[in-house]
């Protein structure tokens, strides 16, 4: 049998369908021509920016138009919000590629460059592996969350601190307690900066407290606070339940003031130390980059009794107990001072970073 063309008809439904999607395309093309915006990669591909309006309200379209914006397009006068710098233009890129600067220089400016050449992390892929943290990270040896702000009046020669905020600060199922406060003192000589006022709710607490003790600048160099929270029984005694600590030596007071919420551990659980961790952090506002420098690790201590293990790091990016992100560093094989000097760079919007 002969093989005969394919009928008129069926020539002409093909090209109809043919002229029907060139039709789509070319529509679609004019709407974006109109709106003048294209679809780009996002800057933070692993932050939703849905999630990110409903809990930040107005400071966050400011940073997803940042995204969406055209080559060549300009924003409408008066419509960035107040509430933040404005974001990342085209042409801020370059410039923000090279105040990065190379890993090289990095560890330079660093002072890592006696533990060799700075190396980039690895990336992990799944964040819903077997491998990954539970939802309660961080929990297993935490008893509620506070928040303070610190700065040092240098003509006074006063250290001032304020109790913002707290949150959880007695474990749910502890009934023992009808009520908490929270106590500061500067150590090493257990001086009482303030006592807070006694709170009837440990869930979610309003502070709004400041204390002042006088302070020689040379002491910002050796002493550091502690930050303990006291529950208070029905026979009105005072059981400490939590504390945190910070040396006053790794927060710049001279410069510049400090606010962090800070993690109370847990009185009443101990925790044993498996080995310390040397990192640095950094973040560079312009191209919204938070770069953690893993440089090493030293008295690793292995459980179950091994006597040797191949240890590496890896660091979870959380917003909210969300995992946002995870990089891990390469592995060192029976190590237990293991030299690193990896650096994870992460994109966090600056409305976030906090």
């Amino acid at each position: 049998a002969v093989a005969s063309t394919p009928p008129r008809w069926e020539i002409g439904l093909y090209a109809a369908g043919a002229l029907v999607l060139l039709g789509i395309a070319a529509i679609n093309l004019w709407k974006l021509w109109r709106s003048g915006s294209y679809p780009a990669p996002s800057p933070f591909p692993n932050y939703d920016y849905r999630y990110l309006e409903q809990k930040y309200g107005a400071a966050c379209p400011d940073s997803r138009s940042k995204r969406v914006l055209a080559p060549g397009s300009q924003r409408v006068p008066g419509r960035s919000s107040p509430s933040r710098k404005s974001s990342l233009r085209a042409e801020d890129a370059l410039e923000s590629i090279q105040e990065l600067g190379s890993l090289e220089l990095m560890g330079r400016d660093l002072g890592l460059a006696h533990y060799g050449p700075l190396r980039k992390s690895i990336s992990a892929d799944s964040l819903n592996s077997i491998s990954s943290i539970g939802n309660n990270f961080g929990q297993d040896f935490t008893v509620g969350q506070v928040e303070v702000s610190m700065e040092y009046d240098a003509r006074a020669a006063a250290l001032h601190v304020t109790l913002l905020q707290g949150k959880d600060l007695l474990e749910k199922e502890d009934a023992r307690f009808e009520s908490c406060f929270m106590r500061i003192s500067l150590l090493p000589a257990e001086q009482i900066v303030g006592i807070s006022r006694i709170q009837r709710s440990a869930y979610a607490v309003a502070f709004d407290e400041r204390f002042s003790v006088p302070l020689d600048p040379a002491a910002l160099e050796e002493g550091s606070l502690r930050f303990s929270v006291f529950g208070v029984d029905e026979d009105e005694r005072s059981v400490s339940t939590g504390a945190a600590e910070l040396k006053l030596s790794d927060l710049d007071l001279a410069a510049r003031p400090f606010t962090a919420w800070l993690y109370l551990q847990d009185a009443n659980k101990a925790v044993d130390t498996v080995g310390e961790i040397l990192l640095s952090l950094s973040y560079l506002p312009t191209a919204e980059r938070l770069t953690v420098v893993v440089v090493k690790a030293k008295n690793l201590v292995w459980s179950n009794g091994k006597v040797t293990a191949d240890p590496f790091v890896k660091v979870y990016l959380l917003q909210d107990g969300r995992k946002i992100s995870k990089k891990k560093t390469a592995v060192k094989r029976g190590d237990t001072n293991p030299v690193f000097n990896e650096a994870m760079i992460f994109s966090v919007p600056a409305i976030v970073l906090q």
